[in-house]
């Protein structure tokens, strides 16, 4: 299997990406999206004429989001509605509330390096965020995706996932030291794994799912870092908001991920499989695309959400 490859690239911008493409009538939801290249994926699929769904914990500021992409694009359809990601009960009421279809969905939100910290279930927090929480909310959502029979799952992930594959014996530190950063890698090796995971469990669907890598982008993801990330990256490697954002839209609404699934991707193309920390922002590590530890954590999830339950 060939890696996918596109027209588009590091400084290609989510408004290039979504250019003459027409999603009316399609509906997405994209999480995290009232600040960073969530709001600009927001912006690039509301571009589109696609309804979109705001999931924020922040409704005031979601809305405020929301009204300035409806002036800059024209899209009446956009709504901020209430999700926190580290609250089941939360995740719950947004599933319960939703109605019909659902063609994309944006699992955009996270946090990172934060200190340590636990949800009221003992999760540690980032795993909690950036992989528990979007995985209750996808197969919560998973009726509403299968309705279209052609929806798509785009899940943000990151270099950082090269910190850490899952420790499955100590996923909530309860043994070992508190490391943030590789407690965010952990979490990031979970969103790819969860892309292959739905991938395959979700042919029958037609869903696919899809992971990356939006690049360095100094957004408020950095609150826990002094706003520089790991302050590692190069500074002709920083990307725009605009440019960081990319790389969701393509794979959220271009016709070349047409039934393409289980992938990673960077800089708007497939990057390759590496078996070393590669010291640069591209590459997937091979334990990222593991078919077995993607059933594992899978498994892991669901029992832990039906533990919480």
């Amino acid at each position: 299997m060939s890696a996918l490859s596109t027209p588009f690239g590091f400084a290609s911008t989510a408004g290039e990406v979504v250019a003459g493409i027409d999603l009316t009538g399609r509906r997405a939801v994209i999480t995290g999206a009232s600040s960073g290249i969530g709001a600009e994926t927001a912006r690039a699929l509301a571009a589109t004429g696609a309804a979109v769904t705001l999931a924020v914990r922040d409704v005031e500021a979601g809305e405020r989001v929301a009204k300035d992409i409806t002036r800059s694009t024209g899209n009446q359809d956009l709504r901020a509605v209430r999700l926190d990601l580290t609250d089941p009960a939360s995740i719950a009421a947004f599933i319960a509330a939703w109605q019909g279809p659902l063609h994309i969905l944006v699992n955009n939100a996270g946090v990172m390096a934060c200190p340590e910290q636990y949800t009221k279930h003992g999760w540690e927090w980032q795993f909690a965020t950036n992989h528990l929480g979007h995985f209750a909310l996808a197969t919560g959502l998973h009726e509403a995706l299968a309705a279209d029979g052609n929806a798509r799952v785009v899940v943000v992930s990151s270099t950082g996932h090269q910190q850490s594959p899952i420790v499955w014996d100590d996923i909530n530190f309860a043994f070992r030291p508190y490391d943030p950063w590789l407690a965010y890698g952990q979490s990031k090796t979970a969103n790819v794994l969860f892309a292959v995971e739905a991938t395959r469990r979700w042919a029958d669907d037609n869903i696919t799912a899809n992971a990356l890598m939006p690049g360095a982008v100094y957004t408020n993801l950095q609150r826990h870092t002094g706003g520089r990330g790991s302050g590692r990256v190069p500074a002709e490697l920083i990307k725009t908001v605009e440019q960081g954002a990319a790389t969701s839209a393509l794979l959220a609404t271009s016709p070349l991920l047409e039934g393409v699934g289980g992938r990673y991707f960077v800089d708007c193309n497939e990057t390759e499989v590496v078996d070393r920390r590669s010291g640069t922002l591209d590459g997937v590590a091979r334990y990222a695309l593991d078919p077995q530890g993607a059933r594992r954590l899978w498994d892991l999830s669901q029992d832990l959400l039906t533990g919480a339950a």
